[in-house]
């Protein structure tokens, strides 16, 4: 027989590969109805009002917003105009002043007058411009 240990000895003998089985299964496909027309209609109805009602809202508010910012700035104006209403009171207080009148007139040159008053004497026929030539 042969030797375990020398160059008769032998390969133990190899299993064959087992290669999986496949077993052929059939695939069921279910085919789906498509939505009826109406329904489909339906469907982009709804989102087309819900995008108008979202557009509108966005518009109110940024109509709102424009709103706030006008305002603002007509609040700062206001507040500017009462400063310079303030200050042009001051400045026309100081400008009704009699000392102020005087201190002015002789600044310019002029001079008091006399106190006799000036006296308007009614001529006895005066021309008066007409129309009638």
């Amino acid at each position: 027989m042969a030797y375990v240990n020398g160059n008769l000895a032998l390969q133990p003998k190899r299993k064959p590969e087992q290669r999986p089985q496949f077993r052929e299964t059939k695939k069921v496909v279910i085919k789906r109805k498509s939505l009826p027309v109406q329904e489909k209609l339906l469907y982009m109805f709804t989102i087309l009002v819900c995008v108008i009602v979202a557009g509108v809202v966005i518009f109110r508010y940024a109509q709102i917003y424009q709103m706030e910012l006008q305002i603002k700035q007509l609040t700062k104006q206001h507040e500017q105009l009462t400063e310079q209403v303030a200050f042009l009171t001051s400045e026309y207080e100081k400008a009704r002043d009699p000392k102020n009148i005087r201190d002015l007139a002789g600044k310019y040159g002029y001079v008091p007058t006399d106190d006799t008053p000036i006296t308007v004497s009614p001529s006895v026929e005066t021309p008066v411009a007409s129309s009638k030539e």
